[in-house]
Parts: structure tokens; C-alpha cells; sequence
């Protein structure tokens, strides 16, 4: 199951796993791109892994490093709280 988590104003869509029983989380960021219909990454918490890029410029994974960076701990303890719409209690 993947959770919405964060649209940043050019777009990209980033969601996040559940927590996998070995404490990883998939984080995957979309953008839609006229030309390649998406451009997308997936990075695994909490390592920090890439993997999957399609599309985005070493300038726009090391933006969305700093994003997750400064937001991991939100992304953790909302996988295991089934999003945040859950841990928020809406």
C-alpha cells in the first residue's frame, strides 16, 4: 500500500510505503512530463538507497535527497501508522 505524503509546487507527487517487516520504507516520487508521459524515483529508507530514476536530473535527486532527508522521520513513523491521515486521526 502506498500513502500520499508531499506535492511539491512543480508537480511531483511524493508517497511512501508501509514499513516492511524488515524496517524499510519505499519512498516513490512522480512527476508527469508531457514528452515522457512520467519521470519517477524510488528511494528506500532508511538507507537512503536510489533506485528506479527515470527522467529526473542529478539536480532533482539531490533536491529530493534534502526533502526526504529533513522529512524521514515524519515519512517513519507514518508507515507505521497507516499514512498520514491515520496518524493525523481524519
Amino acid at each position: 500500500m502506498m500513502y500520499p505524503f508531499l506535492t511539491l509546487n512543480d508537480g511531483t507527487e511524493i508517497v511512501h510505503s508501509e514499513m516492511k517487516p524488515d524496517g524499510r520504507v519505499k519512498v516513490y516520487m512522480e512527476k508527469p512530463d508531457a514528452q515522457d508521459c512520467f519521470h519517477h524515483a524510488t528511494c528506500y529508507l532508511p538507507e537512503y538507497t536510489w533506485e528506479e530514476i527515470y527522467g529526473f536530473t542529478a539536480e532533482d535527486i539531490a533536491r529530493f535527497q534534502e526533502i526526504v532527508e529533513s522529512t524521514a522521520h515524519l515519512i517513519m513513523q507514518f508507515s507505521k501508522e497507516g499514512g498520514f491521515e491515520n496518524a493525523a486521526s481524519f
